[in-house]
């Protein structure tokens, strides 16, 4: 039987033995957020928060996007982790001052598409 994103992030946490909290200590994502993902509450998180996930966990990220609905795990899913890799490594050079301001234009970005 196929498992959701919630069901595996809850499984691969439990069998690393880790609490909640403990995720959100190393990850920064806060307990209540992931027990909202672990119980499909949300079920399209944004990328850059399964690519923390995958690290810590241990799991293959593109299995990750595809259970939250990123594409059909092949070449759309290729291109969005590649993507996602070239952010990621460019997000750990910056400063943390940086960093803060390429995510607060990141968000200026989704939601000026939102209302595009």
């Amino acid at each position: 039987m196929a498992q959701t994103l919630g069901e595996v992030l809850k499984e691969t946490r439990v069998t690393r033995g880790l609490s909640l909290r403990a995720v959100e200590r190393e990850t920064g994502i806060q307990n209540a957020h992931l027990s909202q993902l672990e119980n499909g509450t949300i079920t399209k998180p944004e990328m850059a928060l399964l690519w923390e996930l995958a690290a810590l966990y241990g799991l293959d990220y593109t299995r990750l996007l595809v259970l939250a609905g990123y594409g059909d795990g092949e070449e759309s899913s290729g291109r969005q982790r590649r993507r996602m890799s070239v952010a990621m490594r460019a997000m750990g050079d910056l400063s943390p001052k940086q960093q803060d301001q390429a995510l607060r234009y990141m968000a200026e970005l989704r939601a000026a598409r939102q209302h595009d």
